[in-house]
């Protein structure tokens, strides 16, 4: 890991099934390792599945997150070039932003621009995909910027709904394609930006 040339951290808040297809997919790339997991909750057992995988975890408050330097401190002594958001809900800082430009992506679980913004995450989205009667839904992986689900999106991927799935049914469709496509596009995102 330490000869690689891109470094990505991923930023993690829930369960990280995502996190973990992630670390899996670089474990024995030659140019590209996940050296980092950080969390904003101290139980998220993104972290577990993190220590399993012999990355390096850091969790943080609020406070170190947007008003001192120390996330972005421990990102750059560990020679981090990319950020990778794997069910991470809090808005990035502008300093991240500015840190790390066009090398910030983010997976969310519907066709934006529909259902995105702040409190559109996980069950959240698939009831309001279902209340609306959708015919269909997906994933949308884009670039991040100061404002929730509004960077330049790099792909959509969908998946059909015949309106009898429960939001729990739809999760599971939707997670299917987030693990197919989301180590595959970063790859590609990261060797070429």
């Amino acid at each position: 890991m330490e000869n690689t040339k891109w470094r990505i951290a991923i930023f993690a808040s829930g369960s990280g099934t995502n996190a973990e297809a992630i670390m899996k997919h670089f474990r024995s790339h030659p140019q590209i390792a996940v050296a980092a997991l950080l969390s904003n909750k101290a139980d998220a057992y993104a972290l577990e599945r993190a220590r399993k995988l012999n990355v390096p975890t850091m969790v943080f408050n609020r406070k170190q997150f947007y008003e001192t330097g120390e996330v972005s401190a421990w990102l750059q002594q560990r020679g981090i070039t990319h950020l990778v958001l794997a069910g991470f809900l809090w808005l990035i800082p502008e300093s991240l932003i500015h840190a790390y430009p066009g090398r910030i992506i983010n997976i969310h679980p519907a066709l934006l621009p529909k259902y995105g913004g702040k409190g559109m995450y996980g069950l959240h989205v698939h009831r309001a995909v279902k209340e609306a009667g959708e015919r269909e839904t997906g994933i949308t992986i884009h670039l991040v910027n100061e404002k929730y689900d509004d960077g330049k999106i790099l792909l959509q991927a969908r998946v059909p709904l015949d309106g009898s799935e429960t939001p729990e049914e739809i999760a599971g469709k939707v997670h299917e394609l987030e693990y197919r496509y989301y180590p595959d596009v970063i790859e590609k995102w990261v060797q070429h930006s």
